[in-house]
């Protein structure tokens, strides 16, 4: 008797039937896996963003503190910032501090909230391009500046800002280390290295040549602290800060390229020249602004501690520069109360409190660094 079944089919429809059903279960964990992932991945992303709006908002704070505390003589401004102070005595009234009532803390905390920011923004280019060293470079050359300041305003009498002459000298600096970086063709640590113990010799001569016509303590400078932190500093760190923000901001997508390829920004026609000068400058600025609460010896390191940080568990670039500007953030608050209730130098507290973060972010994760460069 004929039959409708191909005498080589020796399948069974049982087992072709558990095999699908087996498959399905499969895709079914493999589904219900990928979507705990992308739920992981996108609470992780809403959290990094909201922390980056929580600090932006800081920031925001702080900025209009320093515009209050310039306009104050303003009749309607000289209302508000009397309402500011009753408020910060209201907080230390709170916290049980003697602290928020006093118009030069809230200078040095709103400079130590913007160093927290612009200083690993731009430490995200110069890491991932190993150029670690280049912020303690500029900070000698900025120490230089500050060591003309103070011979100038000696011999002439003129009263300016000692920031300003600073920020000129490591301005220049740094276009000497690019001009010395062309000219032997490499970020290598020669130009560097001649750079950082030029300058600072220099800085040490002078100082020691006018030493006794001028009573602004260069140690204070040195290691930082709270009380060298002026109103101009103030002043000069919320102007930087917003220029290097912007900087970045429009120029994000060229200094990624040239971050991680210069040769192919190079074969496109990009000019690489003008952005890696674009970069040491406002390494050179960022690193003058925070001198003042870090000190010239210790300012390289929020430049450099807080991205290496987030290099051990960000995914991608843009990753790490969300976790340095929140790790450098948590830095900089953390320092500052250590600072206050145990009356330390606010560099060195600030520096440790980085570095805490940065062997907590080790404990973590062992293959941030390979996944971003990877990515």
């Amino acid at each position: 008797m004929a039959t409708d079944t191909d005498p080589s089919d020796t399948s069974d429809p049982g087992d072709a039937s558990g095999a699908a059903d087996a498959s399905n279960a499969t895709d079914q964990r493999s589904t219900g896996l990928s979507g705990r992932l992308r739920t992981r991945n996108t609470a992780r992303e809403t959290a990094e963003l909201v922390g980056i709006g929580l600090v932006g908002l800081l920031a925001a704070f702080m900025l209009g503190f320093i515009l209050l505390y310039w306009f104050r003589e303003f009749p309607y401004v000289e209302l508000l910032y009397t309402e500011f102070r009753i408020a910060g005595r209201l907080l230390d009234g709170v916290l049980g501090t003697n602290v928020f009532k006093h118009p030069f803390m809230w200078q040095s905390l709103s400079t130590g909230v913007l160093i927290g920011i612009v200083a690993p923004l731009v430490g995200s280019f110069l890491v991932h391009r190993q150029m670690a060293l280049i912020g303690e470079t500029l900070a000698h050359a900025a120490f230089a500046g500050v060591a003309i300041s103070l011979v100038f305003n000696s011999l002439t009498g003129w009263d300016g800002s000692i920031l300003v002459g600073a920020l000129v000298i490591g301005v220049l600096g740094a276009l000497i280390v690019q001009w010395l970086a062309d000219r032997t063709d490499t970020y290598g640590d020669v130009p560097i290295a001649i750079m950082l113990s030029g300058s600072f010799a220099l800085g040490t001569l002078l100082i020691s040549a006018g030493r006794g016509q001028t009573n602004f303590s260069i140690e204070s400078l040195l290691y930082g602290s709270i009380a060298v932190v002026t109103p101009d500093g103030t002043r000069l760190m919320g102007l930087l800060s917003v220029v290097v923000v912007l900087a970045v901001a429009v120029n994000y997508k060229q200094l990624l390229f040239i971050t991680f390829d210069e040769q192919a920004a190079r074969v496109a026609q990009l000019p690489v020249d003008r952005y890696n000068t674009l970069l040491v400058v406002m390494t050179a600025v960022v690193v003058v602004g925070a001198m003042q609460v870090l000190g010239v010896i210790l300012v390289a390191a929020m430049l450099v501690v807080p991205v290496a940080a987030a290099s051990q568990v960000a995914r991608s670039f843009r990753e790490t520069v969300y976790l340095s500007i929140l790790i450098g953030q948590a830095a900089v608050l953390a320092g500052f109360a250590v600072s206050v209730s145990l009356s330390l130098p606010a560099g060195g507290s600030i520096v440790m409190a980085a570095i805490g973060i940065y062997l907590a972010a080790i404990g973590l994760s062992k293959s941030g660094v390979t996944a971003i460069s990877t990515h």
